[in-house]
């Protein structure tokens, strides 16, 4: 989805030519699996991190296109709105200082964004959901000029025939709204890890992410509020899931945006297998390069976006897979980017490594997500056959696991204890991003705006959220 193209619309005989060379891609890419042409033995990890351009009133600043134009950084790319950025640096080999190596560079390349923002009177903020977006700018008027977007736009209302999508969010308060179109993706950001494993032990990679994903959303949720209204912990992600559920159609086996059903049995393949199986293709946008570029492959999985999705790259001298941990908002602080980063890499990594995957059903992995991303830390989690709370397992098993994988990366053990050392601070405070918003919200009487101005301030400081002072906001 990161490309540009030359229509909007398409043709049947656009989806028929698409999907002929789909499944030619797919038999090729289950050959690469059984052949030994995948790489089998590099681990490399990455990320890409959702912003917001934001004016003095800490409101959505829709100027990406100027902003892009004027920094000059092809690591810096459009959003699907006028007012999001993405912000992405090179993959990153693990070494002893491999966190602090990752949050440098994303830190140096954020300066310079916001240097470039500054000139313009606008800011970047991270965080996942913002307290301060308005309907009104999540209007088509506000949509990235480029013609993915407005194809990919145009193609999800079609698969809804027409109907309006409809948002409803029960949390702590209840949301109602209507939308006509898929604008209101954009008011969910995010930070997305990418972690590259050998081929032949993907497939249980793919399931330690699944089984992760629940307790580390319950410690990382930064996306409690939206319209003025208290909702999830970690709202982005129904909030994803329904702006884009109308994308599903008629001839769709399972919605575009899910946690999944399942865990895979034998190899990565396996997902592949039910991207051609299971989802209608989308944006028949037809390429002429190679086939074993897999372009139509990988273009009709990007349009598939499931919180653990698998990737096929192709920037060493062979393809390689990778798995894209994507429950994780953005911010609060660069710290606590990277200390999630750590649990989600160490504890996967470890529960492959030493053979232990946590018992528990694909089923009860499901649950416990969404109940995370509901309740935070106060969520009751199944684990190893008994429910306990998910900051119960942070602390005394998933951290000290986190800590075995990262040694087992090559990490540092000052390094180690730098990092996962601010999630269990975070976890025993129960002070969450959503957590801080959310009281700092209520505490200065539901004061969106006064909230993002401490939240901005907080945040360039550069503490940790569980430091952050919880004085109320003014106003």
């Amino acid at each position: 989805m990161g490309e540009e193209i030359d229509k909007t619309h398409f043709a049947a005989a656009d989806f028929a030519s698409f999907a002929a060379r789909l499944r030619r891609e797919t038999d090729i890419l289950r050959g690469w699996f059984a052949d030994g042409t995948l790489c089998d033995g590099e681990y490399r990890w990455g990320f890409e991190l959702e912003a917001w351009l934001l004016d003095h009133g800490f409101h959505p600043s829709p100027v990406n296109a100027e902003f892009l134009a004027t920094l000059g950084d092809a690591d810096v790319v459009p959003e699907l709105s006028r007012f999001n950025v993405e912000l992405n640096t090179r993959p990153l080999d693990f070494a002893p200082h491999a966190l602090s190596q990752g949050r440098a560079a994303l830190e140096a390349l954020w300066r310079r964004c916001n240097a470039c923002a500054h000139g313009m009177d606008t800011r970047l903020v991270m965080i996942g959901s913002l307290p301060t977006i308005r309907d009104a700018d999540l209007s088509l008027a506000n949509i990235s000029p480029l013609k993915r977007y407005y194809a990919l736009n145009h193609e999800l209302l079609k698969r809804n025939r027409g109907r309006p999508l409809d948002i409803d969010i029960g949390g702590r308060e209840h949301l109602a709204t209507r939308r006509a179109d898929v604008m209101l993706e954009s008011a969910a950001t995010s930070f997305q890890l990418h972690f590259q494993v050998p081929v032949s032990l993907a497939h249980l990679y793919y399931n330690a992410s699944q089984v992760v994903s629940a307790p580390l959303v319950a410690a990382a949720a930064n996306s409690p509020l939206l319209f003025d209204h208290l909702l999830w912990e970690e709202t982005r992600i129904p909030l994803f899931e329904q702006s884009i559920a109308g994308a599903t159609g008629a001839a769709a086996r399972r919605p575009r945006v899910s946690f999944g059903d399942g865990f895979l049995v034998d190899s990565l393949m396996e997902c592949f297998d039910d991207n051609l199986a299971d989802y209608p293709v989308l944006l028949p946008i037809l390429f002429d390069d190679d086939e074993r570029a897999l372009r139509h492959l990988r273009l009709h999985n990007g349009t598939l976006w499931r919180w653990n999705r698998p990737l096929v790259g192709f920037d060493g001298e062979r393809p390689h897979v990778r798995i894209e941990h994507r429950p994780l908002p953005a911010g609060p602080s660069f710290v606590d980017l990277f200390a999630n980063a750590a649990v989600y890499l160490g504890a996967v990594h470890e529960w492959v490594q030493a053979e232990r995957l946590p018992a528990l059903d694909a089923a009860s992995a499901r649950a416990n997500f969404y109940a995370a991303a509901r309740d935070g830390l106060d969520a009751e989690l199944v684990h190893d056959g008994r429910r306990e709370a998910a900051s119960r397992w942070l602390l005394e098993t998933l951290l000290p696991d986190a800590d075995a994988g990262l040694a087992r990366l090559g990490l540092a053990a000052a390094e180690r204890d730098r990092y996962l050392g601010v999630v269990a601070a975070r976890v025993a405070s129960g002070r969450t991003g959503a957590a801080w918003q959310r009281a700092t919200y209520l505490s200065g009487g539901r004061d969106g705006l006064g909230l993002m101005a401490a939240y901005c301030a907080h945040q360039a400081s550069g503490a940790p959220v569980h430091e952050w002072p919880l004085e109320g906001v003014r106003g």
